[in-house]
C-alpha cells in the first residue's frame, strides 16, 4: 500500500492534474455533461485537494465548484458540486479517495449549509459518505446524464427545489 499525504490542489502543478484525469476519465472527458454544469467557473480553493505519495508524485485529486439549482422562477440555490475524484489507476482502493472526500468534509467544517451534489456511483458515494438521490428526482443537468448518479448531500431541514436545473452558480 502506497503512502500519501494530503495537501491543497493549488499547490500542485495544474498540467498534473489535467494528466491524472485524463487517466482516470479519458482525454474526452471536457464533452462530458458535467463539464457544462461548472462551465466557466474556478474550483473553490479551500475545497480542492490533491494526494501525493511518498515519492510527491500527483496520485489523487479532488475539486469542488460553486454551483446552484435555479428553479422555474428563475430562483437560483447555491449548492457545492464535488469531483472530480480522480484516483491515479495504479493507485485505486488505496483509501486514498476517501480521503480526499475527507478533507473535503473537514474544510467545510460543522454545520454546512450548502448541499453538497455530484455526479457518481450510488453505491460507493451512499455507503461511504451519505450522498443519495432520494431528493434529485426533479432536478435537470445541462446534457445528457443518468438520473439515478445525480447525488446529493442535503441537510433535512434545509428547503432546495424539487424541481431544477443545476448549472453554474454566479452572484448577479
Amino acid at each position: 500500500m502506497t503512502e500519501f499525504h494530503i495537501i491543497p490542489l493549488d499547490q500542485v502543478d495544474n498540467a498534473w492534474v489535467e494528466e491524472l484525469l485524463d487517466q482516470v476519465f479519458g482525454p474526452d472527458r471536457s464533452s462530458r455533461t458535467i463539464y457544462r454544469v461548472r462551465e466557466g467557473l474556478a474550483a473553490l480553493p479551500g475545497l480542492s485537494f490533491a494526494a501525493l505519495d511518498d515519492q510527491d508524485y500527483l496520485v489523487g485529486t479532488i475539486q469542488c465548484w460553486p454551483v446552484a439549482l435555479t428553479d422555474a422562477d428563475g430562483l437560483s440555490f447555491p449548492m457545492i458540486l464535488v469531483g472530480p475524484v480522480g484516483v491515479a489507476p495504479d493507485h485505486q482502493d488505496q483509501g486514498i479517495g476517501r480521503a480526499l472526500m475527507a478533507a473535503v468534509f473537514g474544510a467545510l467544517g460543522v454545520g454546512e449549509k450548502l448541499p453538497l451534489v455530484l455526479l457518481g456511483d450510488p453505491e460507493y458515494y451512499g455507503k461511504r459518505f451519505g450522498f443519495s438521490a432520494d431528493r434529485t428526482g426533479g432536478w435537470t443537468l445541462p446534457g445528457p446524464y443518468e438520473q439515478h448518479r445525480l447525488l446529493a448531500m442535503i441537510r433535512p431541514d434545509l428547503k432546495v427545489p424539487e424541481r431544477g436545473m443545476l448549472g453554474p452558480w454566479r452572484m448577479v
